[in-house]
């Protein structure tokens, strides 16, 4: 159970580092967007990733690197859009209650599409997920355990994330916290994104 406990611990530690894509599930489940289509996308591409480092290492190893630059890039200019419309929100004053039925028009499959988009577009899920995780993992004495462990992690928080997400919002349940919280997003998202820039 070591093995597993160690998965848990470091997969959990790992995830919830990842920023840019821990903002964007808390504010779109905040305003009610698909709450269980984004937890499903979040949680089913870490175990596929964390599947795959901890299966097959050695070849990753050699295809991950070259990809670095052009997941980079893309990853910037998608929290910089993300931004960009967190930052708006917060200049127009139309956060809130009125947000919600923006979000809620929006169809699943389109929700689902930017759940991939801003997942699999941060260079950093590859890299700890199926690099630092799938090295990990090979070194564990029972590399199953660990994996069923980083893959529990990832439940739980992204579970929890979105769960606990309703009762986050009456905490911003007023037009000025709203543009508040937007204009934090935009802040941080920004600098997300810069620093993965630099």
């Amino acid at each position: 159970m070591w093995s597993f406990f160690t998965g848990f611990s470091v997969g959990l530690s790992l995830i919830v580092a990842i920023g840019g894509q821990n903002i964007w599930v808390l504010s779109q489940s905040m305003a009610g967007a698909n709450r269980l289509v984004i937890a499903t996308v979040c949680i089913v591409c870490d175990a596929l990733l964390i599947v795959a480092g901890v299966s097959s290492i050695a070849t990753l190893q050699q295809w991950i690197p070259p990809l670095v630059p052009l997941l980079t890039v893309a990853g910037v200019l998608l929290l910089l859009y993300l931004a960009y419309g967190a930052a708006k929100r917060a200049w127009q004053g139309n956060s809130g209650l009125q947000t919600d039925v923006q979000v809620q028009l929006q169809s699943t499959g389109k929700t689902a599409l930017t759940a991939l988009a801003i997942t699999l577009l941060n260079p950093h899920v590859y890299l700890d997920t199926v690099v630092l995780l799938g090295s990990l993992g090979n070194a564990q004495p029972s590399p199953f355990w660990f994996t069923v462990g980083a893959c529990l992690a990832s439940f739980c928080w992204f579970s929890a994330l979105t769960g606990f997400a309703p009762k986050l919002k009456l905490l911003l349940s007023s037009p000025l916290r709203w543009r508040l919280f937007d204009g934090s997003v935009a802040l941080m998202l920004s600098l997300i994104a810069v620093k993965l820039a630099l």
